[in-house]
């Protein structure tokens, strides 16, 4: 099967390459990002978990970062050939055999509503929902770990629910706390620092994501089944 290739204009001549399925772009001279261009779903994250492992084993694999329905693969040195390289990765994409990773289930208890939903009033607007439902729709739903990334044990979490679909912010909140529940796109989280979001939280949850001194300082790993749980909630 034949990878398209298409020249973009950058200061490093990059190559995008697209095949049926996927897309491997450079980024940098030392690593290739190669992303799911279908569905943002659970097949499309199970082949990224087979892809990894296939290149964590290349002998020119430094790094491998699996990301939400995409993998950054880091290299030991800059190839010769880009091309051949990203080639290599669209192949292994097309022969990778879909796995799933066997994780824990996590309860986190949540305090939904209060002073911490700073944006629940902005989804039940968007949504056309009460509160209670936007709340209820949440704490019923099935979550999966697809990623660990952004800020130390922070876990993309894939299930959320399309009637509360809420887009990330334009201008982010400055100053959102640690353990803010949110929800960014079709995905939903827990704040790990304080600081600055573009997510939308609705609630607040008192469990430590990540604890550096821990023996395994995230709480969540990729393949993990997430349940959210009220503690209370303040409407």
């Amino acid at each position: 099967m034949n990878a398209s290739v298409a020249k973009i204009t950058s200061p490093a001549e990059a190559l995008v390459l697209d095949r049926k399925g996927a897309r491997v772009s450079p980024i940098g001279s030392r690593a290739f990002l190669i992303e799911a261009t279908g569905e943002f779903d659970l097949a499309a994250q199970r082949r990224i978990w087979a892809l990894s492992k296939a290149a964590e084993l290349w002998s020119e694999t430094l790094e491998i970062v699996p990301g939400m329905t995409n993998l950054l693969v880091v290299l030991k040195v800059t190839p010769e050939d880009p091309e051949t390289l990203a080639l290599r990765l669209l192949e292994a994409w097309e022969q990778a055999e879909s796995i799933d990773l066997v994780g824990r289930t996590i309860e986190i208890a949540v305090t939904y509503g209060g002073q911490h939903a700073t944006d629940l009033a902005a989804l039940c607007d968007r949504s056309g929902l009460s509160d209670r439902e936007v709340v209820r729709i949440h704490y019923e739903g099935i979550y999966r770990v697809f990623a660990l990334g952004s800020a130390p044990g922070f876990g993309y979490l894939h299930g959320l629910d399309p009637r509360i679909y809420m887009p990330r912010k334009s201008v982010p909140s400055l100053n959102m706390a640690r353990g803010c529940v949110t929800i960014g796109g079709m995905q939903t989280g827990v704040a790990v620092l304080t600081g600055p979001n573009g997510w939308n939280s609705i609630g607040f949850a008192e469990l430590q994501m990540f604890d550096p001194m821990s023996d395994t300082p995230a709480v969540m790993a990729p393949g993990d089944t997430v349940r959210f749980v009220p503690a209370s909630i303040e409407l």
